[in-house]
């Protein structure tokens, strides 16, 4: 008959604590502390009798597991393992070499962030091989991954389901400890979305007490968690409401909702990357069932940048134009939805599509026309949509150098540069109709009084035939940035006492020297 391994989390319940043989399960942790403290507590709720092996990745574990007599098989085999990604690929060989794995349970304890830099086909690869080999040699293995970015493990590993009988994580969210099961398989069925709240009883995991029920209910649907910038100094609207002050603490409340309302705000172009990496977090590790909501308080989003945020999970963005009565009924427009997209799980293949071009401000000629042409030949963006250039030649009395220091591109994937007396810019996913609303955020003042004509490429062949034109012009005719000068403004009658300076008090006659006449 096979055994039935199980975690060592007291007071949880069969179906979150069985491991029966022939599978794998992946367990993250924050810490790595945590990581020790859940393996030797899980060897100390083995049976005696039990077949257990460790495996640690450049860990003493001698020095580390610590049982006392009474608890915990008698036996465990102890491997080291040298802390390098070629080890995790041997592993399954190395330990054949040593042991008949035969109703063992093994331990895979890995470095922290192990995984943290091994990409996404790799990892899916090694969990396919590693399940056959568990499952072949019938026996149950268990990964534990301390690491502090375990959220892009998790995210790939969401669709592995085929190749994991469990994926489960113990994290803290405000200081508070948290069980946050996937999804977990075993002789007793299925369970999914399990957030328990943990306590630590003399260095042992145990379930808190109002978590010793069934199932968790999803009894979040009404509730709406939200920057406190999106209701622009109004009061929460119901006491389902719960306002945050930044994105960030309202990020660590979200992810122990099911089926609630989430509204970040976005007010700068700075902010695109991490609001997209927390709502693909959401979205992969929470379910369909979240309704994300991001609102725009300032006109800091192109369309590429709207596709991104979509891409990666969100619901709706509301642009920054619409008042907040509009963004209300907006609000209330997706309640009872269900997110019925594909998220990809790597969020790196979306910014490589959305994000390419990462040069912002001026740019050399050659490095200008270089990432020009590598964004209009890259297959993975839409055709004739990658961006617009554009010409601009001054008018006279005004040299290109001068309005160049006029120019302020604030986006990234904005750049410009200067040659044949003109200043060329390329604007990426740049739409041809939003040109002269983006040109109005980039010059202070209005373009036709700075430049005399221009001259606007939008497609993708025209964009590439220009830039073969830019190319042949001779370096004698480039321009180069005019010298920054920087006059410091002299003291006049100040003196500096060894923290500030202070004006010296100087008198002043109200009466020339000069006897005014008698009247």
């Amino acid at each position: 008959m096979n055994p039935i391994f199980s975690i060592g989390i007291q007071s949880l319940w069969d179906e979150l604590r069985h491991m029966p043989v022939g599978g794998v399960w992946w367990l993250n942790t924050d810490r790595e502390q945590d990581a020790l403290s859940l393996l030797n507590q899980t060897l100390a709720a083995q049976d005696k009798a039990a077949k257990v092996a460790v495996a640690g990745m450049g860990h003493d574990l001698q020095n580390l597991i610590k049982l006392d007599k009474n608890h915990g098989p008698e036996k465990i085999e102890l491997f080291s393992m040298p802390k390098e990604e070629n080890s995790l690929y041997f592993f399954t060989r190395d330990l054949l070499s040593s042991i008949d794995p035969d109703k063992y349970l093994v331990f895979l304890l890995c470095a922290n962030n192990a995984w943290q830099n091994i990409p996404a086909p790799k990892l899916r690869k090694w969990l396919e091989k590693t399940y056959a080999w568990a499952k072949y040699n019938n026996c149950t293995l268990v990964v534990i991954n301390p690491g502090s970015n375990n959220d892009k493990q998790s995210s790939i590993l969401m669709s592995e389901y085929r190749s994991l009988f469990g994926l489960a994580s113990l994290r803290y969210q405000n200081g508070i400890p948290l069980y946050d099961v996937a999804w977990w398989c075993n002789e007793k069925g299925i369970s999914a979305r399990q957030q328990l709240l943990l306590t630590e009883v003399e260095g042992q995991w145990q379930l808190a007490k109002q978590e010793e029920a069934s199932v968790q209910p999803r009894s979040d649907e009404k509730r709406v968690l939200s920057n406190v910038a999106v209701l622009e100094g109004a009061p929460p609207l119901s006491e389902h409401w719960s306002v945050f002050a930044t994105n960030e603490a309202l990020f660590e409340e979200a992810r122990a909702s099911q089926a609630a309302t989430l509204i970040f705000v976005l007010a700068q172009n700075s902010q695109i990357d991490g609001l997209a990496r927390q709502i693909h977090t959401l979205r992969r590790q929470r379910g369909n069932n979240l309704k994300i909501i991001v609102r725009e308080t300032i006109a800091s989003l192109r369309a590429t940048d709207e596709r991104l945020l979509l891409g990666c999970g969100a619901n709706m963005v509301i642009p920054w134009n619409a008042p907040l009565s509009r963004c209300l009924t907006l609000i209330e427009s997706v309640q009872g939805q269900q997110f019925t997209r594909l998220v990809p799980e790597d969020i790196s293949t979306l910014l490589s599509m959305t994000q390419p071009l990462k040069l912002r401000g001026f740019q050399p000629w050659e490095v200008f026309c270089d990432a020009v042409s590598n964004m209009v030949n890259n297959t993975l963006l839409p055709p004739d949509g990658k961006g617009v250039l554009v010409a601009l030649r001054p008018v006279p009395g005004i040299r290109v150098e001068q309005a160049l220091t006029l120019c302020r591109p604030n986006r990234v994937g904005d750049i410009v540069s200067m040659s044949d007396n003109r200043l060329v810019l390329f604007l990426s996913f740049c739409r041809v109709n939003d040109l002269d609303t983006a040109l109005n955020h980039i010059f202070p003042l209005p373009t036709g009084d700075i430049f005399s004509n221009r001259m606007v490429w939008f497609e993708d062949n025209q964009i590439a035939a220009e830039v073969v034109q830019m190319r042949a012009l001779p370096p004698e005719r480039a321009s180069k940035p005019l010298p920054a000068t920087r006059q410091e403004k002299k003291l006049i009658n100040a003196e500096h006492d060894g923290t500030s300076w202070r004006r010296i008090p100087q008198p002043h006659r109200l009466l020339s020297d000069v006897t005014e006449p008698s009247s």
